[in-house]
């Protein structure tokens, strides 16, 4: 998961036609360069447990173990689930580009075909491994592709914070996404994204929620966040991400971040 920006990839780029600029809030726009300027260290080591909730509240726990690096302006990372046996030995690799020229790669290991699948862009809106987050969640978003606008001041847990809504710029990103708009809620202290709210294509919402925080080495990490996707006022499922072990800035081989490696494994 990629929780150096903390995820969902409201984390963004730059550069795009003026006539589109047009339609943009400057103030909005210039909160999330913010966002994307943040620090979040160069490379990230840690232990991730992820618990999926169905709709009549039945549990599944997941155990990971990721590794994220900064390669010049792009990032990689990869993800190993631990247990349980069912997923044991699956393996998830990203890059992340910098150029919004340039799709973002990713590929999935599944032992059980012994294959490394490559994930096109038309799959990128689907489910990753039965959580409520999607290949795309997995990537940052780039600035390039949507218009921003400054909703209102809040508060959040306490703490003052802006009200941002993303629309995408055009069909392309829309579909890829899986989104027709997001409202993220960015803390004014620290620029993180702490809530969001993915308004879906198919009807449904999906919400991201930052519970608990911590700053280490001057870099905002995430301890636990939740994604819950909601028809209506109903929850159709839920997902949990709890951090932990949390290694920041510590020498990582590049050799981890291979397709090769998602077949070796831990």
């Amino acid at each position: 998961m990629n929780t150096k920006k903390l995820l969902i990839g409201f984390t963004l780029g730059l550069g795009i036609m003026t006539t589109h600029l047009l339609a943009d809030d400057p103030i909005a726009r210039s909160i999330m360069e913010k966002v994307d300027a943040r620090d979040d260290g160069k490379t990230l080591e840690q232990d991730m447990t992820m618990i999926l909730i169905d709709k009549n509240n039945k549990k599944r726990n997941r155990n990971l173990h990721t590794y994220s690096k900064d390669f010049g302006a792009d990032e990689h990372q990869i993800l190993f689930f631990k247990s349980p046996a069912d997923v044991k030995n699956t393996a998830f690799l990203t890059y992340d580009y910098d150029d919004t020229r340039k799709d973002d790669d990713q590929w999935l290991y599944l032992p059980a075909l012994k294959k490394v699948k490559r994930i096109p862009s038309s799959d990128k809106s689907s489910s990753f491994m039965g959580s409520d987050f999607s290949y795309y969640d997995m990537t940052d978003r780039d600035l390039s592709d949507y218009n921003y606008k400054l909703l209102k001041e809040t508060k959040v847990r306490g703490h003052d914070a802006w009200m941002i809504e993303a629309t995408p710029r055009n069909k392309k990103v829309m579909k890829e996404s899986g989104y027709k708009k997001t409202i993220a809620i960015v803390r004014k202290d620290n620029y993180v994204v702490v809530r969001a709210i993915n308004f879906m294509r198919n009807g449904k919402k999906k919400y991201l929620d930052i519970q608990k925080l911590h700053k280490q080495g001057g870099v905002w990490l995430p301890d636990v966040m939740t994604m819950t996707t909601k028809k209506g006022n109903s929850t159709v499922h839920k997902t949990i991400l709890r951090f932990s072990r949390i290694k920041l800035n510590k020498a990582i081989n590049n050799a981890m971040f291979t397709t090769r490696r998602l077949e070796k494994g831990l």
